[in-house]
């Protein structure tokens, strides 16, 4: 079901989301090399605590983490760990964060110390595709054109679209509908109407986009051991494009 929000679940949907932003900048600010990726987790806990929220990835159908820490191949739901972060990693932060019974949720990716610079265009294409697509959730189009418009930026770029996860609407549950695929589809329904609140989240594969779970039954990693990356940001459909709600 395709939900519109009221403008009091859209504050609070706001609210969560400036968590969700204020959260997700301290922890790429905190990521360095040698550091054990739970402590992410850790510092992610005590910050969503701090504001007042919680975490909504938690719990979420078995997810025993606050976030997703996943690195270089791995697409996303990787989980926190004593692994180190090392230098050249692609990393991937995804968190969600609930307020007073409403959710925000948003995704980014950075790398530490010197990267191959194919990789570093392959995070500078996806979050570029994230914005193309954000900028077609506006009312009147259709949920088809956001995953035109992100699909083409990539292949273009010579890059995969990851098709096994898409995005969603958001608000009172994690995911609602409509289903957001990031490619092209034949079926351009339903449209989109103001007042509906979606995340938005190209994943993005530097090969050929396949990918397989790992044994802990969350993290999928790419067939071919390639680079992935994956950007996400809530936002609010409006006449002029999604408005972010997921951004400081």
């Amino acid at each position: 079901m395709v939900s519109i929000k009221s403008d009091e679940e859209i504050r609070l949907m706001k609210e969560a989301g400036r968590m969700v932003a204020v959260v997700l900048n301290e922890l790429k600010q905190f990521t360095q090399e040698g550091m054990a990726t739970q402590e992410l987790d850790e510092k992610a806990r005590r910050l969503i605590k701090s504001f007042g929220g919680k975490p909504a990835f938690l719990g979420y159908r078995g997810y025993p983490y606050a976030i997703c820490v996943s690195l270089n191949s791995e697409v996303v739901h990787g989980f926190p760990s004593e692994r180190s972060i090392m230098e050249g990693d692609i990393v991937s932060l995804d968190l969600g964060v609930e307020y007073d019974g409403f959710l925000a949720d948003a995704a980014v990716t950075f790398s530490i110390g010197k990267v191959d610079p194919e990789n570093q265009r392959l995070i500078k294409i996806t979050e570029e595709a994230l914005y193309i697509g954000l900028a077609q959730a506006k009312e009147g189009n259709y949920i088809g054109q956001i995953g035109s418009s992100i699909e083409e930026h990539v292949i273009k770029a010579g890059f995969s679209v990851v098709r096994e996860f898409v995005g969603h609407g958001i608000g009172k549950n994690l995911h609602e509908g409509p289903s957001i695929p990031n490619y092209s589809l034949p079926i351009t329904t339903p449209l989109l109407k103001k007042g509906m609140t979606l995340a938005i989240e190209p994943m993005v594969a530097y090969g050929k986009g396949d990918i397989y779970i790992t044994s802990n039954g969350w993290t999928a990693k790419t067939k071919d051991g390639s680079m992935a990356a994956h950007f996400e940001h809530t936002v609010l459909v409006t006449p002029r494009g999604g408005e972010v709600i997921t951004s400081i």
